[in-house]
């Protein structure tokens, strides 16, 4: 693992982690295997989703005294599922510094939902491991606070698709639909989404899966629909 590398992953992230726990947190079981059977990443992501768990838990429920549970378990869900995960792990570019197996390698696995929602598991376990509780705390909200407040500003359905429907309904903009194309390799494939009300596109974005690839485009598109429109509140 290169060392100038690491630094800068760590600077976007924002820690500071020694090096041998923070290569363990990059370190996906392929790896491990190949290399013949060392220490995984998976132990540090338990600890890791748990830690997220609470951050998460703990600001919806104090920042919103007056939501039922129902509605704090699906916010909850809306910013520790995969595909929110997997997001934050592209947006620091966390894929390529994953240590993988060459046959996770071979199949595109350093851009799966699944294994980059894994590693931003492991790197929070990872920091609550060598810095602490407070500083573990902190490095969480940092990721998801942002996501949090997206959340609590969304529909009923709890997801951008969902609130993209609603707003397109309310404000008379269209029918929503998406126009999809694919690019890449059969086994490392990216889909791209359109986001249409109408025959207008509202937002566009990309995804390993034509479902995530919708959800996040209307996501782009929601968030330009309250930039145009700031008065709706729905």
């Amino acid at each position: 693992m290169d060392t100038d590398t690491t630094a800068e992953l760590q600077k976007s992230l924002g820690i500071d982690i020694d090096p041998e726990t923070f290569r363990l947190a990059l370190t996906h079981r392929s790896f491990a295997f190949e290399a013949g059977g060392i220490p995984t990443n998976e132990r540090l992501e338990f600890l890791g989703d748990s830690v997220l768990g609470l951050v998460a838990t703990e600001s919806l429920y104090y920042d919103n005294p007056d939501l039922a549970e129902g509605s704090l378990a699906k916010m909850r869900s809306a910013v520790v599922n995969t595909r929110a995960l997997a997001s934050i792990a592209r947006r620091h570019g966390i894929g390529p510094h994953i240590l993988l197996g060459k046959g996770e390698e071979l199949t595109g696995g350093r851009d799966k939902d699944s294994i980059l929602a894994d590693t931003v598991e492991a790197l929070i376990g990872a920091t609550f491991v060598a810095r602490g509780r407070e500083e573990a705390f902190a490095f969480v909200h940092r990721l998801i606070d942002s996501m949090l407040s997206d959340a609590v500003n969304l529909g009923a359905g709890m997801d951008y698709k969902t609130t993209l429907q609603e707003a397109a309904a309310d404000l008379d903009l269209g029918a929503v639909s998406y126009e999809i194309v694919s690019s890449g390799p059969d086994h490392a494939m990216v889909f791209t989404a359109t986001a249409l009300l109408g025959a207008n596109g509202w937002g566009t974005g990309d995804g390993s899966s034509k479902k995530n690839a919708e959800a996040a485009a209307a996501e782009v598109a929601v968030k330009a629909i309250r930039t145009i429109y700031p008065d709706y509140t729905r």
